[in-house]
């Protein structure tokens, strides 16, 4: 049963999507097929943030849909997660940088507000940072995500913790464990939070 505020946040977001499709604030809206917004429970207690989209999420208009956005999707599944359940996913900016490249720094400024407002109306308990870009915006600048991967931190009164982007595991498998070991944390750590609530 879809609760009131389910509704209420669904409604916030579609509105916010709205206004997003017109913004020409930098040049990446001229290339893009496809607005990239997020995807997910609009009351999601946890909130996983990427890069910005890749070439099939710019044609299917969501993000990580592409081979590592599969990959993304086992893991998540392993630990009691999903997109179409219990968590939302966006990215730090809504239209695909030209040839895959990383968000440029003002990119990533001009599209921040977009991001703020899907979390002010979203509401987690808990951010993952999907990779290196998003992960040194929004959890610290000289973040090495190699090594502080898996790490929680709380900023803000909101727990925050960086994982390996899932296409730089397909560049090198051997990473995997060390990703999936995140995702057993996070799953952890909402349990405890659970445990604290009720």
């Amino acid at each position: 049963m879809v609760s009131n505020m389910e509704n209420n946040n669904a409604s916030a977001l579609e509105a916010l999507k709205a206004e997003c499709q017109q913004c020409t604030k930098c040049e990446l809206c001229t290339g893009r097929t496809n607005l990239v917004f997020g995807v997910g429970n609009p009351c999601a207690e946890v909130m996983l943030i990427g890069e910005g989209p890749g070439e099939q999420e710019d044609l299917q208009g969501e993000p990580f849909v592409g081979r590592s956005g599969k990959l993304m999707d086992l893991m998540l599944d392993a630990v009691d997660l999903s997109r179409s359940r219990n968590i939302y996913i966006a990215n730090m900016v809504k239209c695909r940088p030209p040839k895959n490249r990383d968000p440029q720094p003002n990119e990533q400024d001009e599209c921040l507000h977009w991001l703020r407002e899907q979390f002010r109306i979203i509401r987690p308990k808990i951010v993952v940072c999907v990779g290196r870009i998003s992960g040194a915006k929004l959890i610290k600048p000289d973040l090495k995500i190699t090594r502080e991967h898996g790490e929680f931190i709380m900023k803000n009164g909101v727990l925050m913790m960086a994982t390996l982007h899932p296409a730089a595991l397909l560049r090198d498998p051997n990473k995997k464990p060390e990703a999936f070991a995140d995702y057993l944390k996070l799953r952890e750590k909402i349990k405890e939070l659970c445990e604290r609530t009720y």
